[in-house]
């Protein structure tokens, strides 16, 4: 029989083979099992037995399970329903089958139920690279996997209809294709909730028409957590091809609901500052993805990022740059998809009050400068849009909303996306956003007027700005320029996208 084996998120072939000798009773499985793996021959046993089948134990013979290849390691309980099926094939309990063209995954529970499995749909992936026809999932993973409507998922609730369905004698219908429609993210706040800030809602916009990471600094109170929060009203769906690369990780990390059995918005994901670097980043014992894998394509929100823990904050600059985080094992490296946005915010100084016009702020300048020092420099230099938010005055916070169009700004990100994609589909780009562009695709896709390139080499020699900064600039520059449909960028564009790299407390 075949399945699966997760592999971080990729999934990997295994083959379970079964053998019955002469000799007293034995039920062993080999291939590097691991402990829940090892535990199947009691599940399968209990399986059997109360499914009405002569299970094992009523065998006196001497009976392997082998699972193929074996210097791979084996973790969970997604192959009870093989080992099951190999079994009842070797003992001649199951007619022979077409078993080259089938995948099988499922835990067994002692009634012979299928219960769910994380990586369903990891596994249907790898099935239409292989070339499977059937995959036998247990019914709760059936939506999910049917995003890949080129192999047919046979939904399976009891180890007993499976049979029935092997044998021919109730057939199983196949699980119709799941039908992706893409929403907008689940909004905690929405834009048009928050009064004045324009300055921040303007970076908030561009840093949702763009993918750009921004960064927030304020004294407390100044709705920087809830602007943070109002760009899940900016973002618009995500394309059939993010979505279901949210929810291969989503998949393999066990967190889809099966009554939502596709990430069809975009994440927005908010760790707390306590957060370890496994928890962040991925890995553990048991490689799973961490936060800024379940952040890929949307949104991972940092707040008080001064006070996260300075291994996490360096980890970060790696995936920022890349899209991808590399995990490495003494065994092996496995990479992890990781192109999130960054949306962070943060005290100008430890007691929130450095610069505020209104309260004395009560640290000393060490202290100042050593909690600016906790955001290391190529950290911040890899941060697009850094944005000091000033407190609101009691006036403008007792002015009602203006009426008419409750998110205009949306509209606008959703032009500009389309403009970016169009873009980049007649360049032959595989890219999403301006902020997903590497340098040499920025060289070739910038255009800029000759009063914007005089504009653009003066500012460089009155100012230090790094190779990275400079890049950086021109990409925001042109999502200001897709925001506002210019064909070219303007002197009025990069000035803007200047302003933006002003470091926080510079």
């Amino acid at each position: 029989m075949y399945s699966a084996e997760l592999d971080g998120i990729a999934a990997e072939l295994i083959e379970v083979e079964a053998d019955l000798n002469v000799g007293l009773h034995s039920f062993n499985i080999v291939g590097l099992a691991d402990k829940a793996l090892s535990e199947a021959k009691e599940r399968v046993n209990s399986a059997l037995k109360n499914s009405g089948i002569k299970p094992p134990t009523k065998e006196n013979r001497r009976i392997t399970i082998n699972l193929a290849p074996a210097d791979v390691k084996k973790i969970g309980s997604r192959f009870d329903l093989p080992i099951a099926l190999a079994y009842l094939v070797a003992s001649e309990q199951l007619k022979p089958f077409e078993t080259s063209d089938k995948m099988f995954i499922g835990e067994l529970s002692l009634d012979g139920a299928l219960r769910p499995v994380s990586g369903a749909l990891n596994a249907a992936i790898l099935a239409e690279r292989n070339r499977f026809k059937e995959i036998y999932v247990p019914a709760d993973n059936a939506a999910e996997t049917s995003i890949i409507g080129s192999v047919a998922v046979i939904p399976v609730k009891n180890l007993k209809e499976v049979i029935e369905h092997l044998e021919g004698i109730k057939i199983i219908a196949a699980y119709p294709k799941t039908e992706v429609n893409p929403g907008y993210s689940k909004t905690l706040v929405g834009l048009n909730e928050i009064k004045g800030q324009a300055a921040a809602k303007r970076a908030l916009m561009i840093a949702a028409s763009g993918g750009h990471n921004l960064l927030f600094s304020g004294p407390p109170g100044t709705g920087k957590t809830m602007l943070a929060q109002s760009i899940n009203s900016l973002l618009p769906p995500p394309s059939l091809e993010e979505t279901i690369e949210m929810t291969e990780i989503w998949s393999a990390a066990g967190l889809l609901n099966p009554a939502e059995s596709v990430i069809n918005f975009r994440p927005f994901r908010a760790p707390h500052h306590n957060a370890s670097l496994t928890a962040i980043i991925g890995g553990g014992s048991i490689p799973k993805p961490g936060e800024i894998s379940l952040a890929h394509r949307g949104v991972l929100f940092m707040d008080e990022m001064p006070e996260f823990h300075r291994d996490v904050l360096e980890g970060l600059r790696q995936p920022l740059e890349s899209g991808w985080i590399s995990i490495a094992r003494s065994r092996k490296a496995l990479t992890f998809p990781a192109r999130f946005t960054l949306i962070a915010a943060m005290n100008p100084c430890p007691c929130g009050y450095f610069g505020d016009p209104e309260k004395e702020c009560r640290c000393t300048a060490n202290e100042v400068f050593r909690y600016h020092k906790r955001i290391s420099g190529p950290l911040l230099d890899r941060i697009d849009i850094q944005l000091e938010v000033p407190r609101i005055s009691i006036s403008e916070l007792r002015k009602e909303n203006e009426d008419g169009d409750e998110n205009p700004e949306r509209g606008m990100v959703e032009n500009a996306r389309r403009i970016q994609r169009e873009r980049f589909k007649n360049n032959g780009f595989n890219v999403f956003t301006n902020g997903e562009m590497s340098s040499k695709q920025t060289d070739q896709i910038i255009k800029m007027g000759d009063e914007a390139e005089k504009f653009l080499k003066e500012t460089l020699e009155k100012n230090f700005i790094s190779a990275r900064g400079y890049y950086r600039i021109l990409k925001v520059a042109q999502t200001i320029a897709d925001l506002e449909n210019s064909p070219k960028i303007k002197m009025e564009h990069l000035a803007e996208a200047f302003q933006y790299r002003l470091r926080i407390g510079e």
